[in-house]
């Protein structure tokens, strides 16, 4: 099967931070499946290191205040664009993030805090039919793909 994955995920630096977050269990993704490396912010035009994000209000805004709800909804709509091209049935996003979380997300108040919802990414590539599993369900997925 074919995955798009959060490039951070696989170790490349390009998270807000400028590092990469290599996910447990990658390996054994990268044995069964094709991984196809995707950033969304990158493709939105944001540059690494960015300053952090969050969703508020339905915009996503940086802890400076700025909009940059257009760069995400840039990214994510290259994201499904990219995965229909390759034909990806499923996409391995990164937690918790305004572009990738899935179920949880930052609650706007840069305060660590979560509230229940999708990241403008997984949104858009849900509401297209894709599969998308968090990065901290890596090896849940497995398990269910193998049965």
């Amino acid at each position: 099967m074919r995955i798009l994955i959060s490039a951070c995920l696989l170790g490349l630096c390009c998270r807000y931070d400028g590092r990469g977050k290599l996910a447990e269990g990658i390996e054994a993704l990268k044995e069964k499946h094709e991984l196809i490396p995707f950033c969304p912010e990158i493709y939105g035009g944001l540059p690494t290191p960015r300053e952090p994000a969050e969703i508020r209000g339905g915009r996503v805004i940086t802890k400076a205040g700025a909009d940059v709800t257009e760069e995400y909804g840039r990214g994510a709509r290259e994201a499904l664009k990219t995965a229909k091209a390759l034909f990806c049935e499923a996409a391995v996003l990164q937690d918790r993030s305004p572009s990738c979380g899935i179920g949880q997300i930052h609650n706007g108040r840069f305060d660590s805090g979560l509230v229940s919802g999708d990241g403008i990414t997984a949104a858009l590539l849900k509401e297209n039919g894709i599969a998308v599993i968090p990065a901290s369900d890596i090896e849940g997925f497995l398990r269910r793909s193998e049965a």
